[in-house]
């Protein structure tokens, strides 16, 4: 089912300080025993694994990560990696009762996850965007769909979130959609967020979008903030080419070869 929310959550571009946990879903969707969601995601919408190339370890967690998760020209032509460029996989974003990010020690579900930091510098009269990848390893298909249900309940509980001090996203509109709905047919669960970001150093109210997307045991994430001069469709491809991307990358990771 297609659902429609008002809320808001963000996805991290600044490692050392990840604005969102890379977990949401499609509103009164639920996990089910078999690592599913309770509305019944198509069998085509996530590729059929090859149980001996799924990650068991975090060992092979972080190494198909590396394999996975978007560089600089996964989002297009003048993107440049931010310093620092990766986060520290010691850390997980989580987001308190007061609706401010702040850093814990992973969740035991997670094998692995690493966040990267991109940015499309400014130029004439246009200012920088700021862009984020994350990919999660989970441990099983199970705990990837409960972090995506988690992030809608974040969303609900937290209209407006301090990603850290300066910088807020909020005004949020999220549509997801399970695989197999409409023409969604590229993961099992998918959710896009759009709002307005706002920056001590950046001014605001910007764009802002965010995807994010549940394949198996894995999480996508991407996220895109606007700046002055900067229009939507600007952002919301930059966010669509590299999401697409690891989808994919994915997808030839873990699928069974013929």
């Amino acid at each position: 089912m297609t659902a429609l929310l008002a809320g808001c959550s963000g996805a991290a571009d600044d490692p050392g300080e990840a604005e969102k946990r890379d977990a949401s879903m499609s509103a009164g969707a639920s996990p089910d025993p078999a690592g599913g969601t309770g509305a019944g995601p198509s069998p085509d919408a996530s590729p059929v694994p090859d149980p001996a190339r799924l990650p068991k370890t975090r060992a092979q967690a972080r190494d198909l990560i590396g394999r996975v998760i978007a560089g600089p020209d996964s989002f297009g032509p003048g993107v440049v990696k931010r310093s620092p460029y990766e986060s520290d996989p010691a850390t997980w974003p989580v987001l308190g009762e007061d609706c401010v990010w702040q850093q814990q020690k992973p969740a035991y579900s997670v094998l692995a996850t690493l966040t990267r930091s991109f940015e499309l510098p400014a130029e004439a009269g246009k200012g920088p965007v700021r862009l984020g990848a994350v990919v999660t390893v989970h441990r099983t298909r199970e705990d990837a769909a409960w972090e995506m249900a988690e992030s809608i309940e974040e969303s609900m509980r937290c209209p407006t979130q301090e990603l850290r001090e300066g910088e807020t996203i909020g005004s949020m509109v999220a549509a997801g959609l399970l695989g197999g709905e409409s023409t969604q047919n590229s993961s099992e669960d998918f959710l896009n967020e759009m709002g307005e970001y706002r920056s001590s150093e950046l001014g605001g109210p910007h764009h802002y979008s965010w995807q994010q997307a549940q394949s198996l045991q894995f999480t996508v994430a991407v996220t895109g903030k606007g700046a002055k001069g900067r229009t939507e469709d600007e952002i919301d491809t930059l966010v669509d080419e590299a999401q697409g991307t690891m989808l994919s990358r994915l997808e030839n990771a873990v699928e069974k070869q013929s």
